[in-house]
């Protein structure tokens, strides 16, 4: 019998990496996330990638925010959201990028 896990939150631990101008390893989910937030916190713009620079999946202008909430319109949804272990990498000139994200917990 499945675990309905989709009713308590486990707040993970801030990804955080400071750019330099090229790409720099922000970091790797530690569970798979419900809401994911991506966080622009400098001046300049930074290139947001999954495969340590071979794509870009999204360039964020300096100081641009995005929220992903992964759960769907009724809150189960346990075949779409990102990989545990995935990595981020970023590129920016300079200041830093977080990612902060919940997941569903089993108790």
């Amino acid at each position: 019998m499945a675990i309905n896990n989709s009713q308590r939150a486990g707040f993970a631990e801030e990804l955080v990496g400071t750019m330099t101008g090229s790409f720099v390893l922000i970091g790797t989910l530690e569970q798979s996330p419900v809401i994911i937030i991506f966080d622009n916190q400098g001046d300049a713009a930074v290139e947001i990638s999954v495969d340590a620079g071979e794509t870009t999946w999204r360039t964020f202008p300096a100081g641009e925010a995005l929220v992903l909430d992964l759960r769907a319109a009724h809150g189960l949804a346990p075949n779409y959201t990102f990989d545990k272990g995935t990595s981020f990498y970023g590129d920016g000139a300079s200041g830093t990028f977080s990612i902060s994200y919940i997941y569903a917990k089993n108790s």
